[in-house]
């Protein structure tokens, strides 16, 4: 039965002679067609062969690029075990991932990403070698790839069982301990199958190739289990090359969706909102009512003039922000940490559907994902794909069995048994599903917060609840493990009397064990670069706590823990 490269390979022959994949570069489209990423692979095959064999650990450490993905594809058509790498970590992390999983060859960008690591490499250690994108791909780069021809017909790929490893990605997780989760060739073929019909859904009745954006890093499971699904179908990918020009690109691009993390469309709405607040009384007031309006047609309590309201708002606000995201824009799709309710509403506000999934990395990518056919509930993240099993076990923790599931982390056999248990993947999660089947994603059970009375406490709900009642607040945590009340640490520009007045309109609504007693902000901010976050933005608590001690210890000396 044909796996996900022979499907792969298949559908970029019949879309041979149109561009499937561009860059955008200095505001002007770098296109490449079916053959000619054939012809980039078939290349970057001939060239591997002579420094790998089938079963072979190699490591990529470049931005996201067609070259990427050709060098990708053609790793995976030879048999290898690809280790992606996020161009934007710190050298001395990337070593000590590949310390553990070992690869033969590291294939870096450009000799910036291949001296880094180098200069970072311990003395006397085993190093891979290193070879160049540019070494992979000898073609100049200003000179068109040879189209392939009727005559010509790129290798197919290597024969794979199922059960070959695909690729070995790192996740450091909340805990900030690097894992190699190892995905293997079956994960990859039963996903595509599952994320290609979902797109399949959402598209039907176009006549044209889907026009998708894609700037998330490559190295990520979700983005590169997107981006295969994107190269299945009928599709012209545009890959960003400079992300602080997402939004110019996105309106060149045209998309008729694309992946996002929650960071981006909150960042959306906060620059609507702040833009709105420097407009003249009359456009401020029709925001506040529009917005009214669009909350209540939400709840299905609508009132006489929201239809005026809604219409107006349309017309002379929400118009010019869809502009933003080009005429042909049918969803957004979310996933990799939790969506703010609010912001999921404020997408539905301006007619933007906002497609949620949820998923790991050790779930090939996924668990569930909204149906564009089904009912979309704001704030949860779709059911179950079609093929796996989900349910609620110990302390409302989300198990997972199916051919999804991976089969373990590299060279860690103690933290694999811990998750993988009777057949059933333990995410680590909580969860709730509905009457509709969707299901919502309430907390970690590590993060639960027990206090010295033995109330058991998920952080999340009450921290996201504060962020609507706070939204100046850059980051919010709430603590307590041991104590015996919850306290909760603020980043970002926020004053005391905006926090004190969130608090009092947050305690009322909650039992005596859930109330916030006592707060302090913080003078630092959790930057991407301080530790204290994933490469996916999600809170690393542990290394919060220890980071902000001090401020925690004293925000329980004010006051008894009885």
């Amino acid at each position: 039965m044909p796996n996900f490269l022979d499907k792969l390979f298949a559908q970029l022959h019949r879309n041979s002679s149109r561009p499937i994949l561009r860059e955008i570069r200095a505001n002007e489209f770098t296109n490449v067609t079916g053959a000619q990423l054939l012809q980039q692979i078939q290349q970057a095959r001939s060239t591997l062969r002579r420094f790998i064999q089938p079963n072979d650990r190699v490591a990529i450490l470049a931005a996201n690029s067609i070259r990427w993905i050709a060098i990708d594809i053609a790793l995976m058509a030879e048999g290898a075990v690809v280790v992606p790498l996020y161009s934007r970590q710190a050298p001395t992390e990337l070593v000590a991932v590949m310390q553990d999983c070992q690869p033969k060859l590291l294939i870096a960008g450009d000799a910036a990403f291949s001296e880094s690591v180098a200069q970072a490499w311990p003395l006397g250690a085993r190093e891979p070698q290193h070879i160049l994108f540019d070494e992979i791909l000898r073609q100049s780069q200003t000179e068109p790839a040879t189209p392939l021809d009727g005559s010509a017909h790129a290798d197919a790929p290597n024969p794979r069982a199922d059960s070959d490893l695909a690729t070995i990605v790192y996740t450091s997780g909340t805990s900030g301990e690097p894992k190699g989760v190892c995905l293997n060739v079956g994960n990859v073929s039963f996903m595509l199958q599952r994320t290609t019909g979902r797109l399949d859904q959402l598209m039907r009745g176009s006549q044209t190739p889907d026009s998708i954006f894609h700037y998330l890093p490559l190295n990520f499971a979700a983005s590169w289990i997107a981006t295969l699904s994107f190269l299945s179908r009928e599709s012209v990918i545009t890959l960003s090359t400079d992300l602080t020009k997402l939004a110019d690109e996105i309106r060149q691009a045209e998309p008729h969706y694309f992946l996002n993390v929650p960071t981006l469309l909150e960042r959306v709405r906060r620059g609507v909102e702040d833009n709105i607040a420097r407009q003249p009384l009359i456009i401020r007031s029709l925001y506040a009512k529009t917005r009214d309006a669009a909350q209540r047609k939400q709840t299905k309590s609508s009132r006489g003039l929201d239809g005026v309201w809604l219409a107006l708002g349309e017309k002379l606000i929400f118009s010019k922000i869809k502009a933003r995201f080009g005429p042909h824009l049918r969803a957004l799709i979310c996933g990799s940490a939790p969506l703010a309710p609010d912001t999921q509403s404020f997408f539905v506000m301006l007619g933007i559907r906002v497609l949620q999934v949820y998923g790991l990395t050790e779930t090939t990518g996924i668990c569930t994902m909204d149906n564009p056919d089904g009912v979309v509930d704001t704030g949860h993240v779709g059911p179950t794909i079609d093929g796996i099993e989900m349910k609620i076990a110990a302390e409302e923790e989300l198990i997972v069995r199916g051919p999804n599931i991976f089969p373990g982390y590299w060279n860690r056999e103690v933290e694999t048994a811990a998750v993988l248990r009777d057949g059933w993947f333990h995410t680590g999660d909580q969860g709730a599903q509905n009457e509709h089947g969707n299901w919502r994603i309430i907390g970690r059970v590590k993060n639960l917060i027990i206090l010295n009375s033995g109330h058991k406490i998920p952080p999340e709900p009450i921290e996201d609840k504060l962020a609507v009642l706070l939204p100046a607040a850059q980051h919010i945590i709430i603590v307590g493990n041991g104590r015996g009340y919850l306290c909760a640490l603020f980043t970002g520009p926020v004053d005391q009397a905006a926090a004190q007045s969130a608090l009092d309109q947050l305690n009322p609504d909650l039992p005596h064990y859930r109330q916030i007693r006592n707060f302090t902000i913080l003078a630092d901010t959790l930057g991407p670069d301080s530790g204290l976050l994933t490469a996916m933005g999600k809170l690393r608590r542990s290394a919060i706590h220890q980071h902000f001690a001090s401020q925690i210890e004293s925000l329980y000396a004010k006051g008894s823990d009885a």
